[in-house]
Order: structure tokens, then C-alpha cells, then sequence
């Protein structure tokens, strides 16, 4: 089995091939109906997969729907994002851009043949009363005063909202099913309010819009889908979705099918919550690279290929579970140590002076740019008497039995280099050491010798002399808690080491880096360039994941 047809294995997929066995239906139709009202996580990015994958493997249809039926939080730039969201995943909606707007006519003749069939009333209680009314799981709700108006006074109340008479959360239009359900769903849920905000395809036609539970079932009714896939979230809402089809005069009936969310672990998914980090200038913006937005995963250097394959890897079940993040990262750090470029860049940088070398003295040393894979070629990278080292791969004193690294009076290998030996360190007034100078050995360029033999360490370097200055962004995990959505206050249990900028120094190769590439910082990490802010004259990097998870050793600490 490959990758294609292990990620099509699940219960929805077997739900397809047993319709279409049975002739229920010839072709599969589904659709991706995104609310444009905040940019796409990556639980968006499960439903996007599922959606285009289906389409694509049954050779199917899949609509992109805005569910554009709230004109207070919704915009272009959302709409935008989203787009470009599915298109940078790999997929591709099949035939024009769908919104729920192109409905509207539609959707309001529906609700009046609701009313007419007295399956629907104008209400007059407060959205406050409407919650009140409505009881709880453990008690029933009760009637609206308004409930047993005629048809003809809901009709022309009903009118009056379309004509914009009635002001704004002074009425709406409810389903009249049963305020004694045991699925508070089902008790006279809201069908229309009045919004007197202007729609950015209708401008001001519209002054009541319809709620998600109307619209929705019949949008995918009006476009032939077949299965309609949503969130476990929407499974009492299913009673809804069929109630409505089942009391207007129209042709198709969909099912509605739930599979579980996705749930990562030190992530919150709500969009709400998304929109207030955002809005208190907790995070840089929907693409902050510590954000779950595709933008901000794209933008910190993940792949659509990578994400494609951790959707694959969790699958699509009726559990719900929160997924570890190590499962996530585990899929851009597979793909990138077979892809990624090896260099050395140095973000903690000390400076080191070789002083057996002569002032002055540079000398080219090869490597390679995959350690396995030598179709990916060799680089040239300068040796000059001035290097850096990162300051963690030194220690005078005080150091763990198990350091293999440089330390004073012993030696260590520089990567595809030469041996050298520590002899002594120069200080500032606050006693920080700033120079370590070394001698080196001169037979020991790659080579083991009787002299270097008993040496173990190797440590990653960067000439002093032909190096780029650049930033390092270091990010981590946003929150501490491993489910945040459980917090009182999720803004209260915010990692402040989520991101650590560093100033450091790299390969005068990355001179020819373009945005978004790739590299291995050997023994840092992967990193890439920051698409944002690049520039020849101001690399900035971002670092996408470690070479190993190394959160939970360093929550256990």
C-alpha cells in the first residue's frame, strides 16, 4: 500500500466505496467550506487533505465555499490567505470560487417557505433571553411568547427585517422544531438576524444574513455534494442539517458525515483565540512563525510536502485525541535531512586565534554538502588564523566528565579541519571570556594520527575573516502547558523563551541563499531563510526544528 492509498483508509473513505458499489452514487462531490474570518490552522489543513484528497483519488469534484455569512469578522485579506493557503498545500478547487452569498436569494425564499408551512417565526426576544429560554442539558427549554404568531404576521414581520424595519437584535427568525429536544440544537435555533453591515460581495443588499446550521446544508444540497464532511463538533448539528432538507421543497439531500478535529499538543486551535493573540500583539501577526497557521508554518519553513505527510500519519477517525507536536516536527525533519544542504553557522559565536598560524593566513577546505549524498556536490570554506566557535563548545573549568569539547589544556577536531589545543583565554572586565587562542596541529587535516588519535570531539566553526553576519530566530513552543485550551487564561501560560533572537555568523556561501531556502546548520539545527525579511545585506533565519525533539527532556528539567 502506498502513501496515497494508506492516507484514503478510514471509515469516510469506506462510507464513498460502498455508495458508489451500490449505486447510491456515480461520482464523488465534496467541498472545503472555510469561514473568511481569520487565515487557516493546520486542523484546517487535515479537513483541506481530506476534502482535495477524496476529490482527487475518486477523479471527483471539490468545491471551495466561503461561508461568507457573517459580514461583521469577515474579509478580503482572509479570503486571500486562504486561497493561497490550498494552493501552496497542492490542491485545486474544481471549477469557480463558491460563496454562500451566491445563495442568498435562494436562502431567504427558503426560510419564507419555512414560515409558510409554520415551521418558522419571527422571534422578539433578546439574544440573552433566546440562551435563557433555551434551558440546559438538564433542563428543558420553554416556548417564546412569540412562538404561535400566524403565518401571515411571520411573513410580513419576516419582510420587514429584509426591508431593514426593524433594528438591529430586536428580532429573528427561529425554526419552530421542539423547545423539549434533548439536543439543545434542536430547541427553535436561529435561522436569520439582522446585521446592518456592509458585505463584501453584496455591499448593502443584504441587511439579515442567515446562520452556518441554514445556509450550509442547503448550499452543499443546491451544488450536488455528496458527502459532506465536517468536525465531531457539528455532530448534534447533523439533527439540524437534516431537519432543515427535510421541510423545504428541494431535490438533494446530503449526509453529513463527523470525523474528529485535530488537537496538537502546547497549540490552540480556536480561532477566536488565534484573532486575540493576534489583536494583543501577543504574536507578530496570523503568520508569526509560532503560530499553527499554514501562513506562519509556511513562513517558519515547513512544507506543504510536510504537512501533507503529517496529515497522512495521523489519519481521520472518530477519536479525539491531541496529537504530540514531536509528530509534526518529526515530518519536516525527515524531509529535510535527506534534502537540506549541511553548513556551519555559529549563533553563540567566541572568537578563537590560532596562533601557530601566520597573521593573515586563510586556506580553502572542502566538504561536503550532504554527508550522503555526493550528487549534491562540494563547497570550498575558509580556514583563517580568526574563527569563531559557538560559546557553548568551550570550558575552562568546571566541566561534566562526558564534555567533548574544547576546553583548556585538552583538544578538539574543527569539522573537516584540523586538531587544535586550548592554551589559553583572554577576558573582559566582567571576566567573560572573548579570545580563546589555540595552536594547531599541522598533520591532522582530516587525518587520525598517533597525535590526534585519542581525540573525540568535533566542533562546527566559521572563519572570522569570510563570514556573513546574520539573525537567528530561535523559536519553540508557544505555550507550556501541553493542552492551553484548558487554561483559565491561555495568555497566562505563554512560553517566554518561544522565541530567542541571536546574532551570529554563517558560510560565506550563503551569499547566493534565495527566500525560503533550506539549510542544516550542522549541530544547530534546520533552518531556513526568513521569507519576510530577506536580504542580501540582513539574512535572518529561522530556525524550523531542532536535529532531535528535545522539548520534553527540557519540560522534565
Amino acid at each position: 500500500m502506498n502513501k496515497a492509498q494508506s492516507y484514503l483508509n478510514n471509515f469516510i473513505i469506506q462510507i464513498i466505496n460502498k455508495d458508489l458499489a451500490s449505486g447510491k452514487y456515480t461520482s464523488v462531490h465534496t467541498r472545503f467550506p472555510p469561514e473568511p474570518n481569520g487565515y487557516l490552522h493546520i486542523g484546517h489543513a487535515k479537513s483541506i487533505c481530506l476534502n482535495f484528497g477524496i476529490a482527487q483519488n475518486y477523479q471527483g469534484q471539490c468545491y471551495l465555499r466561503f461561508d461568507d455569512t457573517n459580514p461583521v469578522k469577515e474579509h478580503i485579506e482572509f479570503i486571500e490567505s486562504i486561497k493561497n493557503d490550498i494552493l501552496w498545500l497542492g490542491f485545486k478547487w474544481s471549477g469557480k470560487i463558491h460563496y454562500s452569498s451566491d445563495y442568498f436569494d435562494q436562502l431567504y425564499n427558503y426560510a419564507r417557505e419555512l414560515i409558510s408551512k409554520g415551521l418558522a417565526y419571527v422571534d422578539h426576544l433578546s439574544s440573552d433571553q433566546i440562551r435563557e429560554y433555551r434551558g440546559t442539558l438538564t433542563q428543558l427549554g420553554k416556548n417564546s411568547p412569540y412562538r404561535d404568531r400566524s403565518v401571515d404576521e411571520n411573513l410580513a414581520l419576516f419582510a420587514q427585517m429584509r426591508r431593514g424595519e426593524l433594528i438591529e437584535g430586536s428580532a429573528c427568525l427561529r425554526a419552530k422544531i421542539d423547545m423539549a429536544s434533548p439536543f439543545i440544537v434542536m430547541r427553535d435555533p436561529v435561522l436569520y438576524r439582522i446585521k446592518f453591515q456592509n458585505h463584501h460581495r453584496t455591499g448593502t443588499k443584504w441587511c439579515i444574513y442567515p446562520m452556518y446550521d441554514f445556509s450550509h446544508c442547503i448550499c452543499d444540497a443546491l451544488e450536488g455534494i455528496t458527502h459532506s464532511l465536517c468536525t465531531l463538533e457539528f455532530q448534534d448539528n447533523r439533527r439540524l442539517y437534516d431537519w432543515v432538507l427535510n421541510n423545504i421543497s428541494i431535490d438533494a439531500h446530503p449526509h453529513q458525515y463527523e470525523f474528529s478535529r485535530l488537537n496538537i499538543e502546547h497549540t490552540i486551535m480556536s480561532k477566536r483565540k488565534l484573532h486575540l493573540l493576534v489583536s494583543d500583539n501577543i504574536v507578530e501577526g496570523w503568520d508569526d512563525p509560532r503560530m499553527p497557521t499554514i501562513a506562519g508554518l509556511r513562513r517558519r519553513g515547513y512544507t506543504a510536502a510536510s504537512i501533507r505527510e503529517f496529515c497522512r500519519r495521523i489519519g481521520v477517525t472518530k477519536q479525539e485525541n491531541h496529537v504530540e507536536s514531536a509528530a509534526l516536527e518529526a515530518c519536516i525533519r525527515e524531509e529535510l535531512n535527506e534534502s537540506a544542504p549541511r553548513i556551519m553557522a555559529v549563533i553563540n559565536p567566541v572568537k578563537v586565534i590560532i596562533d601557530n598560524f601566520p597573521v593573515g593566513y586563510e586556506e580553502q577546505i572542502t566538504m561536503p554538502n550532504h554527508p550522503n549524498k555526493p550528487e549534491m556536490g562540494i563547497r570550498q570554506v575558509t580556514l583563517s588564523r580568526e574563527i569563531y566557535i559557538d560559546s557553548a563548545d568551550f570550558r575552562e573549568t568546571n566541566y561534566p566528565k562526558q564534555y567533548k569539547r574544547l576546553v583548556l589544556g585538552k583538544e578538539v577536531r574543527l569539522r573537516h579541519a584540523y586538531v587544535i589545543k586550548a592554551e589559553r583565554v583572554e577576558k573582559n572586565q566582567q571576566g567573560d571570556i572573548v579570545i580563546i587562542y589555540c595552536r594547531y596541529h599541522p598533520h591532522t587535516l582530516n587525518q587520525t594520527t598517533a597525535d590526534s588519535s585519542k581525540v573525540k570531539g568535533v566542533i562546527h566553526w566559521v572563519s572570522a575573516t569570510n563570514c556573513v553576519v546574520a539573525s537567528f530566530r530561535l523559536y519553540d513552543k508557544l505555550f507550556n502547558l501541553p493542552n492551553p485550551a484548558a487554561a483559565k487564561d491561555f495568555r497566562m501560560i505563554l512560553n517566554d523563551k518561544s522565541l530567542v533572537i541571536r546574532q551570529g555568523v554563517v558560510e560565506a556561501s550563503v551569499l547566493a541563499a534565495k527566500a525560503g531556502e533550506y539549510y542544516q546548520f550542522e549541530r544547530e539545527g534546520y533552518f531556513c531563510t526568513d521569507s519576510y525579511q530577506f536580504s542580501k545585506s540582513r539574512l535572518v533565519f529561522n530556525r524550523i526544528v531542532g536535529l532531535r525533539d528535545t522539548w520534553s527532556a527540557k519540560v522534565r528539567t
